[in-house]
């Protein structure tokens, strides 16, 4: 799975953008990975119901990803809540080769992922399922990940119910970016070049 280094405003959502926004700041404060417990969007409360916390356990590869809490409308898509579950386990074999790479990436990039998938619902209408990597950590060791995951349509109202268990996703993400550029492998961001960017 082919993935093109991409700049933040490959993000389209704004509330998104407003997440990564945020993480760019603090990681162009110090030049390593943000502490979760410093990451404080203006938004954080609206968007608790798209948001998973995983912890990550780096020690081997590929990493374990265990579900520390799980937004709302995430365990409706799935069916299931996923709480204290590995995430490879949650997703079921069907789904894991084509959504734990992605993952693995951030961990292994250590730079926000970002994800498009073209889906439908039990009615045959449009989704798109646009998912947001960002990693966190302690001594520019990565110890948790934060992804923001969202469902939109363009009919407006959608069933998401079960939406990713009769779902086929092992076909790759119409959209496949690493941000890293000005993070890795590029110019140190600085410190105020967050704050240039537009949200268009």
């Amino acid at each position: 799975m082919d993935f093109q280094s991409q700049t933040p405003a490959v993000v389209t959502a704004i509330r998104q953008r407003d997440l990564l926004i945020t993480w760019c700041r603090l990681y162009a404060r110090t030049k390593r990975l943000p502490n979760l417990s410093e990451y404080e969007p203006g938004r954080l409360k609206e968007e608790a119901e798209d948001l998973v916390y995983y912890s990550v356990d780096a020690t081997a590869w590929p990493p374990v990803l265990t579900i520390e809490s799980e937004g709302t409308r995430m365990a409706t898509a799935y069916g299931q809540t996923g709480k204290g579950r590995r995430l490879d386990e949650y997703v079921g074999p069907r789904l894991a080769a084509s959504v734990m790479p992605v993952y693995h990436l951030c961990v292994a990039r250590r730079c926000p992922v970002y994800t498009v998938s073209h889906l439908e619902d039990a009615d045959g209408r449009k989704v798109a399922y646009e998912r947001l990597l960002l990693p966190f950590g302690a001594d520019d060791e990565i110890t948790e990940l934060v992804a923001s995951l969202k469902t939109i349509s363009p009919d407006g109202r959608f069933d998401l119910r079960n939406l990713m268990t009769r779902t086929d996703l092992v076909a790759a993400p119409a959209v496949r970016a690493v941000i890293d550029r000005g993070l890795v492998g590029g110019p140190v961001l600085s410190a105020g070049w967050a704050d240039d960017l537009e949200f268009g």
